[in-house]
C-alpha cells in the first residue's frame, strides 16, 4: 500500500473581515502519496494559495484536519508550526525571494543555518551541479538571469531534504522555454531525492508533467486525477471498480 504523506480531510477555511466572511476552501478532502509530483490548478481566487498555506502551516483550517508527514498541524502551537515549516517543508515562490544583499551561495545555505545543520560541501556541489548553477554561486542575485535565480531558490528549498516541497507559481516570472526546463529539473531532483512536490500553476503544460492533478473552483475540488486513473473523494479509487 502506498504511504500517504499528505491528508486533507473535510478542510474548510473562512477568512473574516469585520462583518464580512470569505470561504476560501469548502470541505476539501484528498490524499497524496510519498514521492508524488502533484499539480494544483484553478482560476484566480479558487483557493490554491490558501491550500498551499495550510499545507505549509502558514494558515490553520477553520474546520477539518491537515496531516503532513504524520503530523496533525492543527495540534501544533504557532512556535511548533514554525519549527515544522523549517524542518519538513521546502518553499519555492514565483518571485524567487532571494536576499539581494548576499551571494547565491549564502542564499542557498540559509535554511541550513536556521536549522543549525552541518554544511556538507559534497552535497552542495552535487546539487548545484545538477541544477546547473555551480559556477554562478558567488554572484549576487541581480547578476543572475531569472532562470538562474529560480534554480538557486529551488536548490535552497531542496538542500536540507524536506519531505515536502511546495511551489507557488514557480515559473510565473520565467519565459515559456526556461520555465519548462526549470520545472523538469525540479521534478527530477525531487524524484531522485524522494521528496513530494506540489506545484500551484495555471500552466497546462506543467499539469501534463505531473503524477496527479487537483483542480479547485470556488474553494472546492472539481477534479482529482492520477495518470490513467481518476481518484475519488478523499483520494480513494472508485469503490465499485477499484480503478
Amino acid at each position: 500500500m502506498e504511504e500517504k504523506i499528505i491528508i486533507m480531510k473535510e478542510v474548510t477555511k473562512v477568512f473574516e473581515n469585520g462583518e464580512d466572511y470569505l470561504k476560501a476552501l469548502n470541505h476539501v478532502s484528498f490524499e497524496i502519496c510519498r514521492d508524488e509530483f502533484v499539480v494544483i490548478m484553478g482560476t484566480s481566487g479558487s483557493g490554491k494559495t490558501t491550500l498551499l498555506n495550510l499545507l505549509g502551516g502558514l494558515e490553520t483550517p477553520t474546520e477539518g484536519a491537515v496531516v503532513v508527514n504524520g503530523v496533525a498541524l492543527v495540534d501544533l502551537s504557532e512556535e511548533e508550526r514554525t519549527v515544522f515549516r523549517r524542518e519538513e517543508i521546502g518553499f519555492v515562490f514565483q518571485k524567487f525571494n532571494l536576499l539581494p544583499s548576499v551571494t547565491g551561495l549564502e542564499n542557498l545555505l540559509l535554511p541550513l543555518k536556521l536549522l543549525k545543520m552541518e554544511v556538507r560541501r559534497e552535497e552542495v556541489e552535487a546539487l548545484t551541479e545538477q541544477m546547473g548553477i555551480r559556477e554562478k554561486l558567488y554572484q549576487m542575485p541581480d547578476r543572475l538571469s531569472g532562470g538562474q535565480q529560480q534554480r538557486v531558490a529551488i536548490a535552497r528549498a531542496l538542500l536540507h531534504r524536506p519531505p515536502v516541497v511546495l511551489a507557488d507559481e514557480p515559473t510565473g516570472s520565467l519565459d515559456r522555454k526556461t520555465g519548462t526546463a526549470v520545472l523538469e529539473q525540479m521534478r527530477e531532483m525531487c524524484r531522485s531525492r524522494e521528496q513530494t512536490l506540489l506545484v500551484v500553476t495555471h500552466d497546462e503544460r506543467i499539469a501534463g508533467m505531473a503524477d496527479r492533478v487537483i483542480c479547485l473552483e470556488d474553494g472546492e475540488v472539481t477534479k482529482n486525477e492520477r495518470k490513467g486513473k481518476r481518484v475519488y473523494a478523499a483520494g480513494l479509487e472508485n469503490p465499485e471498480t477499484g480503478l
